[in-house]
């Protein structure tokens, strides 16, 4: 297939977040007819693919989710012109296509490579599948560099941001609203945090000569019983996005200070960032092998995952970025050949000597 007919035939299997079976049965079956270095291993919803071994080059991971966000779809997917239309097709399918492509290549990079493709990249960073396969696959904690295939418009993105998410709960008294003396008021306990919340500013880190901004807002809100009742409930859902020079102890230390203990304070998901290693030799490799441009990624993504076990990751993937999670996705199809041509360069490049 072309990489538009694989991408297509990807979109054509259904896989929102919690449903991938289905497409991890059809990728699997996809790939028994492809040379491997071994077995692939299945855990869960998530496969892992040795496609070279003992080629005397780097460790190469590169890794993939199977799962999409549930977004509208009015047709569906189809390709129309330069566009292919359909869930993922930008987050992150286009990658799943470079991944497939080079495993049905006969033509292989002289570096030992791997491929993973795994569930539930889309929720909680707890329920991510990446987790357990990184902890109990045997090879690929041994990788020495890594690339999450998330749209970048073939932008190599360094790094990631930190995310943790925290639920404020403010508890009152009810009371009728004509006789809010007789109560206490949950919502407007809150007057103190969403003011400080509002005098925020996001605030700039330059690590590797590139710039992450700290930033924390209220993005959720729930509460009152009904619209004669002074409420005694009120939550706010706080998301927090850290530099990579921030540790999740340090954001949530953060919070902790900007809430003042006037409130309740849970946190409900907490992602740690990854520094984005910009000198290391493999990075810099990928950096000059015709990216289109080299920036910081601002939010998160798993190369935290790997960066947690020492494994240099970078965001590197052909999608059209601003085309993630909206609806009626699309992605540029001429941008697929342009990112696979990147990474084969930087495969050939590597394979060649550069090495950590």
């Amino acid at each position: 297939m072309s990489l538009a007919e694989t991408l297509l035939w990807l979109c054509n299997i259904p896989s929102p977040i919690g449903e991938e079976r289905e497409i991890c049965d059809r990728v699997s079956e996809r790939l028994q007819g492809v040379r491997l270095a071994a077995p692939l291993r299945r855990y869960g919803e998530s496969i892992v693919v040795p496609l070279t071994r003992g080629t005397g080059g780097p460790h190469v991971a590169l890794a993939g989710h199977l799962d999409v966000v549930r977004t509208e779809h009015d047709t569906p997917p189809r390709i129309v012109g330069d566009k292919l239309y359909g869930p993922g097709a930008a987050d992150m399918k286009s990658g799943l296509a470079l991944m497939l492509d080079l495993a049905e290549n006969p033509n292989r990079p002289a570096v030992d490579l791997t491929l993973v493709f795994y569930a539930r990249e889309e929720g909680p960073f707890a329920e991510n599948e990446l987790g357990p396969v990184l902890a109990q696959d045997p090879e690929l904690r041994h990788a020495e560099v890594a690339v999450a295939l998330e749209p970048s418009d073939n932008k190599l993105q360094l790094g990631c941001g930190g995310s943790l998410h925290a639920t404020v709960r403010f508890r009152g008294r009810t009371a009728h609203s004509a006789r809010p003396w007789q109560g206490e008021n949950a919502v407007q306990k809150a007057a103190g945090l969403l003011a400080r919340l509002s005098a925020e500013v996001p605030r700039s880190h330059v690590i590797d000569g590139l710039e992450w901004r700290s930033v924390i807002s209220a993005t959720m809100a729930s509460g009152g019983r009904g619209r004669n009742v002074i409420p005694d409930l009120f939550e706010l859902n706080l998301n927090h996005r850290f530099a990579p020079n921030t540790s999740a102890e340090m954001a949530q230390c953060f919070v902790r200070e900007l809430v003042l203990g006037e409130a309740e304070l849970e946190f409900t998901d907490v992602s740690p960032s990854a520094p984005p290693l910009r000198t290391h030799p493999l990075v810099r490799a990928l950096s000059e092998s015709g990216v289109v441009a080299v920036e910081p990624k601002q939010a998160w993504t798993d190369v935290a995952r790997f960066a947690g076990l020492g494994i240099p990751a970078v965001n590197f993937g052909p999608g059209t970025q601003a085309q993630a999670h909206q609806k009626n996705e699309w992605t540029e199809l001429p941008l697929l050949d342009v990112g696979r041509d990147i990474l084969r360069r930087w495969l050939d490049k590597i394979a060649l000597g550069v090495s950590a």
